[in-house]
This record gives C-alpha cells, sequence and structure tokens, in this order.
C-alpha cells in the first residue's frame, strides 16, 4: 500500500507522522471519508468541498488547492489499484509545541490512504440491523459543531462503545433537546407512507454527501422529503428505517430499542433506493485511470 503524506508516498510501514502533530495531540484537524466505485471516484468534487468548508471553520488553511487535493486523491488511488474501495482524506494541523497554541504549528499536513473496507457484515445489508437509543448525546452547535468532520471523534466513538456494550453494531444519537441527531456515523432515514423524513443539519446530523444522494434519487422516485424534528417515538412507528454514510452506503434498521419496524426486514422503498444507488455509483464520479 502506498500512503500519500505531504507530497510524497510511501510504504505503510514507512508512513509516519510527528508525535508532536496537533492531529495526534489534540485532535485538531478534519478528514473526509470517500468511496471508489468501478475505478470511479464518488462525488469527488462535493468531498473536497465539504473538507474547504471544514477548514474555514476551523481557520485551517489548507497547504493544496482544491483542483490539488482532488489530484493527490485520484493518484493515491492509482498508485493502490483501487477500482472499488474507501478512500480517507485528512489534513492535520501540523507539527507544533505541547501547548495548545494552533499558532504554533508552521504548516498543516495532507495525509490520503485508499484501501478497501466493508463497514458491516453482508448479512446485515441483507436482514438489517437491531440498533439501540444511546446516552451519550450529540455535540452542540455551540461547542464543536457537528457540521464540522474534525479528527475529534470521541462524541461518536462514545456512542459506539456504548451500543457495542448493548450487542449492537450501530447507535441512534439524540441531541441535548431529545431530538433524533444522526447515528454514531451516519445519517438516519425513516419511511411513514409515501415520505422520507430525516433528522435536519440544525438538529445535529452531518451534512452528509450520501444523505444528499438519497434525498437526490428519493424525490425523483415521486417521494416527498421532509427534515422535521424526530423522536424516538417516530423511530418506533415507522414504516422503514435506513442509515446512510459513505461507509454504510444504506443500511436498514429492522429493530430499534426493543420495537420491530415496520415488518421486522429491510422495506421497499429502502430496497428501491439501495438499486437506484447501487446504478448511480456504478456510472458516475471522477475517473482513476483515464
Amino acid at each position: 500500500m502506498k500512503i500519500y503524506i505531504d507530497g510524497k508516498y510511501y510504504d505503510q510501514k514507512n508512513a509516519k507522522i510527528s508525535v508532536f502533530d496537533h492531529g495526534l495531540l489534540y485532535g485538531d484537524g478534519i478528514f473526509e471519508g470517500i468511496r471508489a466505485y468501478n475505478g470511479r471516484v464518488f462525488k469527488l468534487k462535493e468531498h473536497i468541498d465539504r473538507l474547504f468548508d471544514s477548514a474555514k471553520s476551523i481557520l485551517l488553511s489548507l497547504p493544496l488547492s482544491h483542483a490539488e487535493m482532488m489530484r493527490a486523491v485520484v493518484e493515491t488511488c492509482r498508485r493502490n489499484k483501487i477500482r472499488d474501495g474507501y478512500i480517507r482524506l485528512l489534513v492535520t494541523r501540523g507539527v507544533g509545541t505541547l501547548g495548545l497554541n494552533p499558532n504554533r504549528c508552521k504548516s498543516p499536513s495532507v495525509v490520503v490512504i485508499a484501501d478497501k473496507m466493508q463497514l458491516y457484515p453482508e448479512e446485515f445489508y441483507q436482514k438489517g440491523l437491531d440498533i439501540i437509543t444511546v446516552p451519550t448525546t450529540r455535540n452542540l452547535h455551540s461547542a464543536l459543531n457537528p457540521a464540522i468532520k474534525s479528527l475529534n471523534y470521541l462524541n461518536n466513538v462514545l456512542a459506539k462503545i456504548e451500543a457495542n456494550n448493548g450487542g449492537c453494531e450501530e447507535a441512534v444519537m439524540l441531541n441535548s433537546q431529545g431530538f433524533v441527531a444522526e447515528c454514531t456515523g451516519d445519517n438516519l432515514f425513516i419511511v411513514k407512507g409515501n415520505q422520507l423524513s430525516t433528522p435536519s443539519l440544525a438538529a445535529g446530523a452531518l451534512y452528509g454527501i450520501t444523505r444528499q444522494v438519497v434525498i437526490d434519487l428519493a424525490k425523483e422516485s415521486g417521494l416527498t422529503v421532509a427534515e422535521p424534528n424526530l423522536t424516538r417515538y417516530d423511530l418506533f412507528i415507522a414504516d422503514e428505517c435506513f442509515l446512510t454514510g459513505t461507509g454504510a452506503e444504506i443500511i436498514s434498521e429492522v429493530k430499534i430499542d426493543g420495537r420491530v419496524i415496520g415488518s421486522g426486514t429491510p422495506g421497499p422503498v429502502t430496497r428501491g433506493l439501495v438499486e437506484k444507488f447501487r446504478a448511480l455509483t456504478n456510472a458516475s464520479g471522477q475517473s482513476i485511470y483515464d
């Protein structure tokens, strides 16, 4: 495996950063998870757009232009002969001192890793997930805004630990008001009748690239799409529930907090969206090998 670090490529065993990097010391940095399908990087521009938005929000000056960042991702995929895979792009504040002051960091670092990944076992995509609501709430907008894809993911990690302790792969996270925000690394949707609903960005949901793709596909399919405040009750009485994310793609939730959702199997709306999503990812994206 060849890993990109600040303009050079290293073998996995030699791909290293300094212990004084503020990304390691303080989680001071940002990242994107990106997918490649059929020799193309899916929604690459949108991912880089979001990376730049995250950088701006934390006053991090990116050392590469938008076009250069895109080329670094594509070239890393090419060198690793990726046709179907997962790309982790991250930017740290860079090497600094043991003090918190980010002004002591002279130059941000860019890392690109391209490899294989399947977030959940295949059986869960066929049968659906059993998930629970966890006590750890989503970060406050006034603290660490959930819209920022920062390297400080401890909020999500704690929720994932609680899910695992409860015997589940995934968990619902509420916001400070008790409304549904998202899951530990994915956006959440429910189907009720002909309406598809998902928590708004104001509720604490990340601006998910896959989330937006699914919203667009749903509207094309004639579904009404809304972004209301959702409670656990709304999840319990839904006809269908599913999660979306770059790593997870689209996966059904068939039981939440012990309540069977709908028929207890992946529903027709979810299955239809999965089919449309797979067709789209197979045929679109930034070509790696042209």
